[in-house]
């Protein structure tokens, strides 16, 4: 990957596909839980991004809301991959240009090889706005489901998306 791009270059982007977006700078957050004071100062659904690798190589980035109940083992012929574990930080910002805490949706547009697969979690497609982090564990941006689509096919991505409580595929968005 080239220099990966900051967090001005993907509200830049945003801009220009038309994506409104709202941001919030804050204290660095590491995990869901460190959240909770954010949370109460933005509405709408906040995420959970895992960063993976299957056994056979492949990369995955699954989005789901922080409430989301992830079964890692038994996820992976749902979504058509071997077993799952945790990408590597260097993976990470190899792929992604990313160090871990800042992995959200958003990093997607530093991945021009089209690597990673994205799985989205269903309940995430309904709340309104959707939050992610901005390449930045110190912000949270706000976009609409419209936005995400928006994003979603100038990126040229088709995600799955999965049911978690019933560990089914629902269809590609």
């Amino acid at each position: 990957m080239d220099t990966p791009a900051t967090p001005a270059d993907l509200f830049a982007f945003l801009d220009r596909i038309g994506v409104r977006h709202t941001t919030l700078e804050h204290e660095a957050v590491f995990r869901v839980e460190e959240g909770q004071s954010i949370k109460a100062a933005l509405p709408g659904g906040h995420t959970k991004n895992l960063f993976l690798k299957d056994a056979k190589g492949q990369i995955w980035l699954i989005c789901a809301l922080g409430e989301t109940q992830i079964d890692l083992k038994r996820l992976p012929p749902v979504i058509g991959a071997a077993r799952l574990s945790f990408g590597s930080a260097d993976l990470l910002h190899e792929v992604l240009g990313v160090r871990p805490g800042s992995v959200s949706l958003f990093c997607l547009i530093n991945d021009t090889q089209h690597r990673v697969r994205l799985v989205l979690d269903a309940d995430l497609l309904k709340p309104e706005p959707i939050n992610f982090h901005p390449l930045t564990n110190t912000a949270t941006t706000a976009i609409s489901q419209d936005g995400l689509q928006q994003v979603l096919r100038t990126l040229g991505i088709t995600p799955q998306v999965v049911d978690f409580a019933r560990l089914e595929l629902v269809s590609p968005v």
